[in-house]
């Protein structure tokens, strides 16, 4: 009988939360989910956010080097290895960084780099290359790129860009971003994704499997929601001209935790107005972050004072840890449902972190992923922090100085713990959904 009063019972909290996670999906949606997630530890890392925020948020340890107001900034929300990729910046160079802000929040620095280095623990064990040493080797590495670039600032910094690109890193990064560079492109995105009919318009090509029409009344409902978008942007100094829509459709069977989320692909002119500029926007639902669950109702109210909708959320975010945020990012609100709006990088891809074959590679990639996300930190810091632009950096260095070692065993436990936890959860998941 004690059995069935206490509430420390882990397997059935993970059934639980993500029963009710997961409620509002149909069940084609939530099978398809489930069935990626069941690919992999890691995989269901990816889908299941919501209880890695469950179990770590107020966690008594982030104190020890946190919990201030200096080490509060945007976080990603959501980091793990494959929400870094390739992407192009506002001089069409191709570069590397956070690529995904649909969970970004103002919280504590550390939530976001205990949760990319669990999934450095998962993904190296999901790709079965590198035995329990190296991905120890490369958490240190990972934390320690982390914590240098962290801490690191000088006054230039304040006019200084900081871009990975294949001309400042060295490898694997730089190879994958040379290979990117030349395989990928608008004309390739174009050929990928849509075709060009016998009159010469440009559409997107419905027969790709993850793309869908849209019905006659749901497309006559999104014109209208996305021209309230068009006159929002034009009021902002916007040439409207380049927001006329060729074409738009349902884009399904993307991502891992966001599977089920509504989401369209707009094709809109291009700059020159030539066939093979053509520009494609990517509309998502803005659900809010998984953080917001875990929150208290005094927080979730304040929350929703500072942000009366994601978009508003998504867009500020997106500002704040972005170099250069395309000129499309907005919002538009469809059928009672906000979504945020960002142009379809055409060099967009991730970083194979199956290919990676030698211990030195993975240490350097993982110091890679901890340098941006540091040095997207510190840029979200000073978007906040106007008055304070080292803030973060100097409250960091309070904080750790003297006790680098210290703060580098505290996060290889913490992601080495919490990644078996995770696979155990995952087993749990394998035997009931």
């Amino acid at each position: 009988m004690l059995k069935d009063l206490t509430l420390h019972n882990r397997d059935q909290q993970v059934i639980q939360a993500i029963t009710e996670n997961n409620a509002d999906l149909d069940a084609a949606a939530r099978d398809k989910k489930f069935a990626a997630m069941a690919e992999s530890a890691y995989r269901f890392f990816r889908g299941t956010s919501h209880l890695f925020w469950r179990d770590m948020y107020n966690d008594w340890r982030f104190a020890l080097f946190g919990g201030v107001s200096g080490t509060q900034t945007w976080i990603q929300g959501d980091a793990h290895v494959y929400n870094f990729g390739a992407f192009a910046n506002h001089d069409g160079e191709v570069i590397y960084g956070l690529d995904d802000f649909d969970d970004a929040v103002v919280s504590d620095y550390q939530y976001d780099l205990w949760r990319l280095a669990v999934s450095l623990v998962l993904d190296t064990r999901a790709n079965g290359i590198f035995d329990d040493s190296a991905c120890t080797k490369a958490l240190e590495a990972l934390v320690k790129g982390y914590l240098g670039t962290a801490t690191g600032y000088q006054k230039d910094d304040l006019t200084r860009e900081v871009h990975f690109t294949a001309d400042t890193s060295g490898k694997p990064l730089k190879n994958f971003l040379q290979k990117v560079g030349k395989k990928k492109g608008r004309k390739r995105m174009l050929r990928k994704w849509t075709r060009v009919q016998k009159n010469g318009k440009r559409v997107f090509d419905a027969t790709h499997p993850k793309l869908k029409r849209l019905s006659p009344g749901a497309r006559k409902r999104f014109m209208e929601a996305f021209e309230a978008y068009r006159q929002e942007r034009e009021q902002e100094g916007a040439d409207s001209a380049f927001y006329r829509i060729k074409d738009v459709v349902r884009r399904i069977s993307a991502g891992t935790g966001s599977l089920g989320t509504l989401r369209f692909y707009v094709l809109i002119e291009g700059e020159g107005g030539a066939q093979d500029d053509d520009i494609i926007l990517d509309i998502k639902q803005q659900g809010g972050p998984s953080l917001l669950d875990a929150m208290s109702e005094a927080e979730q109210q304040a929350y929703r004072r500072v942000y009366h909708n994601e978009g508003i959320r998504h867009e500020a975010a997106f500002k704040a840890l972005a170099e250069h945020p395309d000129r499309y990012l907005g919002w538009l609100e469809f059928d009672g449902v906000v979504f945020s709006v960002r142009e379809r990088s055409p060099f967009k891809d991730d970083f194979p972190t199956d290919k990676l074959e030698k211990k030195n590679h993975l240490r350097k990639m993982a110091a890679i992923w901890g340098e941006v996300l540091a040095t997207e930190h510190k840029r979200a810091s000073r978007a906040l922090n106007t008055d304070q632009p080292f803030l973060f950096e100097q409250s960091l260095n309070q904080l750790t100085e003297g006790r680098e070692s210290e703060f580098v065993t505290l996060v290889v436990a913490i992601a080495t713990h919490y990644a078996e936890c995770v696979e155990r959860d995952f087993q749990t998941f394998l035997e009931v959904f």
